[in-house]
Order: structure tokens, then C-alpha cells, then sequence
């Protein structure tokens, strides 16, 4: 089985960007590879993010919305507990990252995931034991 990786919501987003051309094939490939190998990560916020954006910003239907939150969840999802919430706490304090970056770095870290995929954190860092990866980066 392929390695875990944890995928923030700006990927899922692009992939239903009917704006974003370039990140919304790149952004499709990784969604499909990801159910194909199995290996795809996301958590309970990054579900909730996705919704919110996806009506508020990319003026998705909510039934629609809906619909897809509940094909998403069939990746494996991480429940955001108490306990990743004072280590991200722990982890904006370290590293001054904004809360909820940190929380999305303590779910990919307490789901065994050593990259995440996402646009909005530093590609090529390692936080918490995480490599950062822009996937739309040329």
C-alpha cells in the first residue's frame, strides 16, 4: 500500500474550481490517485472547511456540497479530539502558524501521514515530523 498523505482542503477545492484550469486537473489526478491507492487522509475539519467554501465561494449547491462531503469522507478521516486540538495549540505557539494550519499538521502527524498536500503552509518544511508539499507548485 502507498504511503498516507493528508490532503487540505485547497486541493479539494480546486478540484471543483471551474476557474482554476491548471490546479483543477492537478488537483483532480491527486483525488483520483489517492482513492485508487487507498492512501488519502483527510480529517473532520478539513470536511467542514470544504463545505463552507464550496458554497460560500465556489457557489455550490448545499445538497451538492452535501453529496460530496459524503464521498470525501470515504477517504480515511481523522476526528479532531480535544487532544490535537492543545497540541495544535502547542504547535501554533512553537511555530507560529495559525491555529488552524497547526491543527491540519497535528491530524496528518496522529494519522501516521509524513506528507501533507496543501498550498497554504511552506512547501519543503517539516513540521511535527510532517513534509509540507505544494502540489501545484511548477
Amino acid at each position: 500500500m502507498a504511503e498516507r498523505v493528508f490532503i487540505d482542503t485547497n486541493v479539494l477545492l480546486y478540484a471543483d474550481d471551474l476557474d482554476a484550469d491548471d490546479k483543477r486537473k492537478k488537483a483532480q489526478e491527486i483525488l483520483h490517485q489517492v482513492y485508487v491507492d487507498g492512501n488519502g487522509v483527510i480529517s473532520t475539519q478539513v470536511l467542514q472547511e470544504f463545505f463552507v467554501a464550496a458554497t460560500r465561494k465556489l457557489n455550490v449547491p448545499p445538497e451538492i456540497a452535501r453529496r460530496k462531503v459524503e464521498l470525501l469522507a470515504r477517504l480515511d478521516v481523522v476526528a479532531i479530539l480535544p487532544v490535537l486540538i492543545l497540541d495544535a495549540i502547542d504547535l501554533h505557539r512553537l511555530h507560529s502558524l495559525s491555529f488552524w494550519d497547526a491543527l491540519i499538521l497535528r491530524a496528518a502527524a496522529a494519522s501516521g501521514c509524513r506528507r501533507l498536500l496543501t498550498e497554504d503552509l511552506q512547501s519543503g518544511r517539516t513540521i511535527a515530523g510532517v513534509q509540507i508539499e505544494n502540489p501545484f507548485a511548477v
